[in-house]
């Protein structure tokens, strides 16, 4: 176990706090590190992918789950997997993809831990149709602040306070997940460009449904006709069939023989030091600009790697670097359906204001998952990464915070690092019951972080 203080961020790599990291091993290492936590307690922490402050803790211990890391049981059969909560889904997908299942849910990266996942209650672009990670999970193992492992089962009220609690309940050990079924390690993509924002609200309200995997890129530089203009790329789980059609992907007779790989892409990692400004209003314009005319009208049945449809970022390691050491901020916001005219200004605002966000996107979630904290309701979901050394970006996102809280809307947990505290309640109908329910089942703090006490969770 190390006792030297660091300092530590999120993914977005802003507003730095020390802390003492902890490296588990074991059960009983973790047991240990619960019971012996200092005055300012501590906080689980997985790959470190949320980019704000919810795996921080200025001046405690923040308990290194990688380690924990183990796959224990695979139901093959049924589709279920039993694994330590440090296991990432790039690792549960290198052991599942060969016996034909894949991971239920994903988000943008799959370097994620299975706590973290849980923890976040992250969704991906089947959010319409699969719902969120904890509709699949079926039970996990939680050490509570009173240094007890508990078995937490679905429709209990301590598995819907930690499913999006931010690992403020108490420290996931293990968890069981249901898994999807798939037939070859490939995609079955459709492509298209919408020309407004309106146009691709009509295709994604119209098409989803034909589709279990949906997302959207917009061009948030576009202004005036074009303001909203997208690329919408839709697509599901290529079947065995798919591999006999020639010129579909380079490598597809390798498929054939071995039917299930996973081997992701890889480039190198950005330079350590960038210069300031890389990403500013002429790149992301120019950067935007072009994928947006080389994107297909219209494109049906293209096969892609997995790993190229849902991660294609993960394959340059460390690219938040290309904001340089000021850090980026994610700003995700999610409003229910019939309030689609709360979206446009929103979208209209930060076009209007030419932010260079060349990472912009849009999908529609399907049901809210019965998460107290969870993020995603039915409706429509933004998310875009901002410089944070952007001229007046504070105050802009707090204005879109008013905004999204009036249409009844809410701000993403797990990427937030600014949002102000009395809002919070607007947003999150159930935080007086997680706050009651944490303040029962740990009353000294023991699980506490950087997140927690600037919205007094």
């Amino acid at each position: 176990m190390s006792v030297d203080t660091v300092p530590v961020t999120g993914w977005g790599r802003t507003a730095p706090t020390a802390a003492r990291p902890i490296r588990l091993r074991s059960y009983e290492e973790a047991v240990a590190a619960v019971r012996g936590r200092g005055a300012r307690g501590g906080i689980p922490r997985g790959l470190g992918r949320a980019y704000g402050d919810a795996a921080q803790n200025a001046g405690g211990a923040v308990f290194d789950m990688t380690a924990l890391n183990r796959v224990h049981a695979i139901d093959a059969e049924g589709g279920s997997v039993l694994c330590d909560a440090g296991v990432s889904l790039h690792r549960l997908m290198e052991v599942l993809l060969p016996l034909g299942w894949f991971v239920p849910v994903t988000p943008g990266t799959r370097y994620v831990t299975i706590g973290g996942a849980i923890g976040a209650d992250v969704h991906g672009g089947n959010h319409h149709v699969s719902g969120s990670f904890s509709r699949h999970v079926l039970s996990f193992e939680l050490l509570t602040a009173d240094g007890e492992i508990r078995t937490v089962r679905r429709g209990t009220p301590l598995f819907d306070a930690t499913t999006g609690g931010m690992g403020l309940t108490g420290m996931i050990l293990t968890a069981t997940v249901q898994l999807q079924p798939v037939e070859t390690p490939l995609m079955s993509v459709d492509t298209e460009r919408a020309r407004d924002l309106d146009d691709l609200m009509v295709r994604l309200t119209t098409g989803d449904r034909g589709y279990r995997y949906s997302v959207a890129w917009i061009d948030l530089r576009a202004r005036g006709v074009a303001t909203g203009r997208a690329v919408l790329t839709r697509g599901d789980h290529a079947p065995s069939a798919a591999l006999e059609r020639p010129g579909r992907l380079a490598g597809s007779t390798r498929a054939r023989n071995d039917p299930l790989p996973f081997r992701p892409g890889r480039f190198p990692a950005p330079p350590a030091f960038l210069p300031e400004g890389l990403v500013n209003r002429t790149t992301v314009g120019l950067f935007n600009e072009l994928r947006y005319r080389r994107a297909p009208r219209a494109r049906t049945g293209r096969l892609q790697r997995i790993s190229a449809f849902f991660h294609p970022l993960d394959g340059v390691p460390h690219w938040n670097r290309v904001y340089g050491s000021g850090g980026v901020v994610r700003y995700q916001f999610v409003v229910g359906h019939g309030q689609e005219e709360a979206l446009r200004r929103i979208v209209r605002r930060i076009s209007g204001q030419r932010c260079p966000s060349f990472l912009a996107v849009l999908k529609r979630f399907g049901d809210a998952a019965p998460g107290w904290l969870s993020f995603p309701v039915p409706g429509w979901t933004l998310a875009l990464d901002l410089p944070a050394a952007l001229p007046g970006l504070g105050a802009l996102l707090d204005e879109l915070d008013e905004e999204v809280a009036a249409a009844g809307g809410r701000v993403c947990l797990a990427e937030d690092s600014r949002l102000r505290p009395e809002l919070l309640a607007a947003m999150y109908p159930r935080l007086d019951d997680f706050r009651a329910l944490r303040a029962e089942l740990d009353p000294r703090g023991v699980f506490t972080s950087d997140l927690s006490r600037r919205l007094t969770l």
